[in-house]
């Protein structure tokens, strides 16, 4: 052989040696890339979450402050209830004793 052939037999080596290196070069690099999208994905997919779970949390402190305000109106209500009960009684038992004395003092108690 002589050195035109081997120089071209080089070149055809060394080209194919570098289309080679180029290829798996590339495929590494679209790996990285894939890897690197699944990354990014995960990542806004955890902010996102973690930003929902805030806003959740801050729902909930809410519905739990409007629950106790709610209980609290109840048991005021409970309360004026009560009392308004005790009223009627004390109430009936001044129309019954009230009826008893008209019947004393010789009235019709309607």
């Amino acid at each position: 052989m002589d050195a035109a052939t081997l120089g071209a037999l080089g070149v055809i080596v060394v080209g194919l040696a570098s289309a080679t290196a180029a290829w798996i070069g590339q495929r590494g690099a679209n790996r990285v890339n894939q890897s690197g999208a699944v990354l990014g994905g995960y990542s806004t997919l955890v902010d996102n979450l973690q930003e929902e779970r805030a806003d959740l949390r801050t729902k909930l402190s809410e519905a739990e402050r409007l629950l106790a305000a709610a209980y609290a109106e109840l048991a005021g209500e409970r309360a004026d209830k009560a009392r308004l009960q005790a009223e009627i009684t004390e109430l009936n038992a001044e129309v019954t004793r009230l009826r008893g004395r008209i019947a004393e003092l010789g009235g019709q108690p309607t």
